[in-house]
């Protein structure tokens, strides 16, 4: 539901209800407790406002590093890396 504020309040503190109304509130304004005015957010360009982000929302959908390592692929990707040619041995250049 959204917050009712009286015109003294809303003149006085415009700068303050305008950032409640950028991250996406909406306000009522009133004049003697009767509503007169609803303050809200402009829609974006696509036609609607951005959601708040909700922090950890996709908590238990990515799996811990543990669960992607598998050492039988070393092997393979070592194969696919070095292809037809041999590795280098660094020790030799010196």
């Amino acid at each position: 539901m959204p917050t009712i504020v009286n015109i003294h309040e809303a003149k006085t503190h415009l700068s303050k209800l305008l950032e409640k109304v950028a991250a996406g509130e909406q306000l009522i304004i009133a004049r003697a407790g009767k509503p007169i005015a609803l303050l809200s957010p402009i829609p974006s360009e696509t036609g609607k406002t951005k959601p708040k982000r909700k922090p950890g929302f996709a908590k238990g959908l990515i799996p811990n590093s543990d669960a992607l390592f598998d050492s039988s692929l070393d092997k393979e990707v070592e194969d696919l890396f070095y292809a037809n040619n041999e590795p280098v041995d660094e020790s030799s250049n010196r």
